[in-house]
């Protein structure tokens, strides 16, 4: 039960943060585009967060050991409150780009901890059980965001005092249960931009989702709108992809506890690719083309979910934190580097171009397993 109790919390203070982000995120978009601000003002805004992400992660595992993680989850709380207060009440817009860096640096503290807390907990015969519920949680609370905002509307602040509302909340059971999640006194071993060479291919399986996830899912409804359909098709195949992640993450979970993790995270790579390739071919046959979509992005949505129980698996402690914070910064500048390569590969082609990259994506990757020449318990 001791253990039972601060994974919980874990789970459900990154869930309900995961509610929050998603509010935001349309909130600030919707804000700036009435400020009369370019798209790609408000692509620069978005990838502050990333920013910040990249530049925050190399320190957690400094941050856990000498704050612990009761008093760095208050730190972040307490950033992340006062930026969503700084993005309610001020209007200079430019201002927003630095207080966007603070929010993204809330939210890196908020994901490194609850995942390193997660892997830490969780016993090693469940350790994809209970990540599989932790990526379904929080799957459905980057679902549930949206709807909040048709809820309570755009306009005011009402969006951003519900947001507020909701980091508290989420934040509260991890901090009230950061005694029980094991901490560190010991630097770790290995730094965390090292920890990307010690396990390449799991590493970098963080960067292709994070490609795939901001830059295919970005993209879709683009991708549609050039393809014959409207913009609330676009929009649905979107959805298709969002279920699909919420459906497999636990089978998936359950399914890493009993086989090698190692093979299944490249069996997921080749079913990647494989399915890129069929999607390409299926784009004007609606049903299928959904069908597909909502198995293949279920399945793709696992590369993340399977790499992060490879880390626990291996690592304990400080060199935990280490891995978790290098994994989280590979996700991010997997964010900041998908949308502007998938973007390319759409305009050159507007039929194939948006699958064919993310081929490309997990051909490059694939080829970095080959180039190992043999899996290792170093990924």
């Amino acid at each position: 039960m001791p253990r039972l109790l601060p994974l919980i919390a874990a789970i459900a203070a990154i869930s309900i943060v995961g509610v929050g982000l998603s509010m935001t995120i349309p909130l600030i978009a919707v804000r700036m585009e009435a400020a009369g601000y370019s798209a790609s003002a408000n692509g620069w805004g978005v990838a502050m967060s990333g920013l910040a992400t990249i530049l925050v992660s190399p320190f957690m595992p400094t941050l856990v050991r000498r704050l612990g993680v009761r008093r760095l989850m208050g730190l972040a709380l307490a950033l992340a409150v006062a930026s969503l207060a700084g993005l309610a009440f001020v209007d200079n817009v430019l201002w927003w780009y630095p207080i966007r860096f603070g929010l993204g640096a809330s939210l890196t503290l908020f994901f490194v901890v609850s995942e390193y807390a997660i892997n830490a907990l969780a016993p090693e015969d469940r350790r994809g059980l209970w990540i599989g519920i932790y990526s379904t949680s929080l799957y459905l609370g980057f679902a549930l965001g949206p709807a909040i905002i048709g809820f309570v509307g755009t306009e005011g602040r009402a969006g951003f005092y519900a947001a507020i509302v909701l980091f508290i909340i989420g934040g509260a059971p991890i901090i009230a249960a950061g005694a029980q999640i094991p901490t560190f006194s010991e630097r770790a071993g290995t730094p965390a931009l090292a920890m990307i060479f010690r396990a390449p291919v799991v590493m970098l399986a963080s960067l292709l989702f994070g490609a795939l996830e901001t830059g295919g899912m970005g993209l879709l409804p683009v991708h549609a709108l050039r393809n014959g359909y409207d913009a609330a098709t676009g929009a649905l195949f979107v959805s298709f992809v969002a279920f699909g992640n919420v459906a497999f993450q636990l089978p998936l979970g359950l399914l890493s506890d009993r086989i090698d993790r190692h093979k299944l995270i490249v069996a997921i790579a080749i079913f990647g690719l494989v399915g890129a390739l069929a999607l390409i071919f299926l784009s004007a046959r609606y049903a299928a083309f959904s069908m597909l979509l909502f198995v293949w992005g279920g399945v793709v949505g696992g590369l993340y979910m399977v790499g992060l129980a490879i880390l626990g698996a291996r690592y304990t402690g400080a060199d935990l934190a280490s891995a978790n914070s290098a994994y989280v910064m590979l996700y991010a500048s997997g964010m900041m580097i998908g949308p502007p390569i998938l973007g390319v590969t759409l305009d050159a082609s507007p039929a194939h171009g948006l699958f064919g990259g993310v081929a490309l994506l997990f051909v490059a990757y694939l080829a970095t397993v080959a180039m190992r020449g043999r899996m290792t318990k170093d990924g």
